[in-house]
Order: structure tokens, then sequence, then C-alpha cells
């Protein structure tokens, strides 16, 4: 940003000249848009677009009555419709393609047709032909001034006038030119890395929100066996064959399941808030998500393989790929302040006073800037020039490197989180057989209810644990692909739809 200030300063200074507008148009796409890195682990705790505009979006349609059914592909639809983080991106595309236009316009004539007509009244003394002129013409004017002559005078002018003016060679405006394209194509790159954000954002908020309501409806499975095992208890303590005690125990296991139904509704409820907040949806709109929980096994992949496609399709290392092009071409600027510069302007008009037919009038300029001696300040700009080229290009080395970073921790991710499903179902199978040996022998009278309602909490544990695992596989297979540069295109294929 402060590498792009002084740029900006720079053309402003000279803003009348081509080689400073040319300084104004070296405007860099990272100044609005910067180089989108990404860092798919990245989360808030309350996300609010105030902070991140992928939070946010333009809401399309007002709540209708009717739940709208809502697949994992029309939300990610509507999030690249309506999402404000991408919104804002395609705005910065759009204002460097203006830039754009305006670097071109260096190179092309500028030509200006201008008419009038009028009546302009004129003081003769005040423009140096008072009566001490007219003496010196004594041959002309013997007697001195005649008695009918004024010194004020009248005219009526009518003016036509063709103006043309084109830069033919200036080192600044090509650098210019240069840098604005590719200004134009870092902010395409970034619109492109704000894209897969949205993808990535949306396709967790609704893997989160599928989490959210299976844990819902285990809680509601949980809160409904709670529910049969307080009648029972109460049943057989009416009967007298248990204490009071076993029910008591029912009943508090059942209130705390109760507690863990009510805050597993509440965090589904604002987790679909916010997905419909990020893909243009009216808060109040009810929802309903048509698609279950995916879960596929993803190919085996090496770093090296996945590595090759992300430096082929990451949008923010070909972004700053770009903004490095774009920095050349200012260092390229300031040196080429030292050629001279060639400008021809020109015009051609009538004239026509007081109604005594007309005349043609004419311009023909060629004008050749040659600087003669500006060397400490152009030689200090240059130098500053190169060495924030040279800053760009160390970061775009140490993108190399993150990038590299990046996919070796996600394929690590996607290993370890596949296991860790494995090992979450084994133990949902074992708490399950656990809980219906242990209800064998409270209906058999062996034990009472104090076991059963532990086997109950570990398989409830259990089963969240299973939701979370599953979870965090699809998350941890979205960041790979986020990490591929692909998230856009094949995000189905790593969620296994």
């Amino acid at each position: 940003m402060k590498v792009v200030r002084q740029v900006i300063h720079v053309g402003l200074q000279g803003l009348k000249t081509p080689a400073g507008f040319a300084m104004c148009i070296l405007v860099s796409a990272a100044s609005v848009l910067g180089a989108q890195t990404i860092n798919p682990s990245s989360s808030a705790a309350n996300p609010s677009s105030a902070a991140n505009p992928f939070y946010g979006s333009v809401t399309s349609h007002p709540a209708s009555a009717e739940a709208l059914r809502l697949s994992l592909d029309d939300a990610v639809r509507r999030g690249l419709e309506n999402n404000l983080g991408l919104k804002e991106a395609e705005s910065g595309e759009k204002l460097y393609q203006g830039e754009k236009n305006e670097a071109l316009q260096q190179f092309l004539p500028t030509i200006n047709l201008s008419g009038g007509t009028g009546v302009f009244e004129h003081n003769l003394a005040a423009q140096g032909f008072g009566p001490g002129v007219f003496k010196k013409f004594g041959a002309i004017f013997p007697g001195g001034i005649p008695s009918g002559l004024s010194l004020i005078t009248k005219d009526d002018l009518t003016q036509g006038q063709l103006s043309f003016n084109q830069t033919l060679f200036s080192g600044p405006v090509i650098a210019g030119w240069r840098a604005a394209g590719a200004a134009q194509r870092s902010a395409h790159f970034a619109k492109m890395s704000a894209r897969g954000e949205v993808v990535q954002q949306v396709a967790t908020a609704y893997l989160h929100a599928i989490a959210a309501a299976s844990e819902v409806d285990n809680a509601a499975a949980q809160e409904a066996a709670d529910r049969l095992l307080l009648e029972h208890a109460h049943a057989a303590h009416e009967a007298g064959t248990v204490s009071n005690l076993d029910e008591l125990r029912a009943r508090v296991q059942l209130q705390a399941q109760q507690q863990a139904l009510i805050a597993a509704q509440n965090a589904l409820e604002k987790d679909l808030i916010l997905l419909k907040r990020e893909i243009g949806l009216d808060s109040g709109q009810k929802i309903i998500l048509s698609d279950p929980a995916p879960y596929s096994d993803l190919a085996t992949q090496t770093p090296e393989e996945v590595r090759a496609v992300a430096y082929k399709n990451r949008q923010d290392y070909q972004n700053l790929q770009n903004q490095v092009v774009e920095l050349q071409a200012v260092h390229s600027a300031y040196r080429s302040q030292r050629l001279p510069s060639l400008r021809f302007s020109g015009y051609y008009g009538v004239d026509q006073v007081n109604g005594a037919g007309s005349h043609g009038v004419f311009a023909a300029v060629g004008t050749l800037n040659v600087p003669i001696f500006r060397e400490a300040g152009l030689r200090g700009a240059s130098n500053a020039a190169a060495a924030q080229l040279s800053a760009a290009g160390s970061q775009l080395e140490d993108l190399r490197g993150r990038i590299d970073q990046q996919v070796r921790s996600s394929i690590l991710d996607v290993d370890a989180s596949a296991r860790l499903i494995e090992v979450a179902r084994s133990n949902v199978e074992l708490a399950t057989r656990a809980l219906s040996d242990e209800t064998d022998r409270v209906n058999a009278g062996v034990d009472d209810n104090l076991p059963l309602v532990t086997a109950q909490a570990t398989l409830a544990s259990a089963q969240s644990n299973l939701v979370e695992s599953l979870y965090r596989y699809n998350l941890a297979k979205l960041a790979l692909a986020r990490s591929a540069g692909i998230i856009e295109q094949q995000y189905r294929v790593y969620l296994g739809r």
C-alpha cells in the first residue's frame, strides 16, 4: 500500500504532463484487492461482514412464507451471485479496466471541436492605442484623433476551431500502459481468488449447518431415550422395585439432555443465519438443507502433484506475479523519464468579424522535451522502485514456499481426519453395543440405572465426535482443493458429490 501511495503522489505532482499521467496510472491492483493469500483454517468466533466482507451479501429477494429447499450447489451458486466480498472484487476489476482505458487514451489522438459567436466591446486606450499613439501617425491623422473616431469599439466575432493533440513518443506513457495492463490482470486474478473464497466460505457454512443439524437429531434421539428411561424408572419406583435415587438420576439425565437439545437447536439456527447472510437470502427466510453430510474417500495425492497444480491454478500466485510485472513497469517508467518525449498539437479554425467574410486560421506545433539535468531525483526514484520490485520478488518466492507448506499441511489434515473418522465410527459401534448390553442388565434387574446413564452419555459423546470428524474431514478436503487453486471447479469431486 505504501508503494502505491508513493506512485500516486508522483502522478499527482505531474498530472498535466504525459509522464505525470503515466505515473498516476501506475496504480497497483494490490492497493484495493491485495495479494489474497489463502488461510483455510481462519475463522472468527462471531463472523461479521464488518470485519470480513465474505460473511456478508446483497440480499436478492425478501423472505417468503414458504420454506426454501437449499442444496449445496444452489448455495454456492447464490453465493457467487450475491456475496459481498466477491462483489467488491468485481468492482475492483472494473476500476482497473477503467484505468487501462485512461492509459490507452495517452496513445490516441485527442480531437476537440469548438465554436462560438458573441459581441465584444474593446477599449483601445486600455490596450495601448491612446491619443499619444495616434499623434505618432501624423501623416494619417494630421489634426489628431478625428472627432468621429471613438476609442471604444464593438465587433461581432464568430469562430470555429478543430484542435488535435497526440503524444508520439513518451517512455513513461508506454510504461504506464504496461502497468495498467498488469494491474487489470492482477485484479482479474484477485477476483478469481475471491470466487474461490466464496465457494470455500459457503461450503464450510453449509457443512457446518449439516453438522449442527446432525447434533440436533442426536440430541433429540438421546432426549427421547432419556424420557423413556425416566418413565421406566418412575414405574419401577412406583412398583417398589427400585429406589427413588434411580428415578432422580433418570430425571436429572433427561433435563441435562433437554439443555443439550436447546443448545444444539440454537447453534443450528445461528449457523443457518450465517449461511443465509453469505448467499444473499433474507435472514428471516426459512430454509431446509436438502443435502446430507457428504462422505467419500479421496484419492491419494502426493505433495508434488498437488503443488504442480497449485502453481498453475492458484489465483493469488498469478495475482502476485502480475504485481511484479506492474512494479517492473513502474521501475521502467522512472528510468524512462531520462528519455526525450515528442508531442504534436495543432488546430484549424475559421474566424469571421462583423460579417465581413471569413478567414482560416491554423497552428501546427511539434514539442520535443529533453530533460537536461534531473539525475538526483530520477536516480532516487529509480532506486526506490527497484527496491520495491525486489521486495515483491521476495514475496513471490515466499508465496511459492507458503503454497508448498499449505499443500503439505492440507494433505496431512486429510489423512489424519480420515483416520479419525474410522476411530469415531468404531467408538459409536462399541458405545452402541455397550448401551444395549447395559440396557439388558438393567431390565434383568442386575444393575441399577447409573451404568445405563453412563452408557447413554458415552454413546452421545461418540456420536458427536463422529459428526465432528465428518465435518473436519470435509473441511480438510475443501482446504486441499483451495490450496491447489481448483476449489470452484472441483469442490464436488473433493466432497464426493
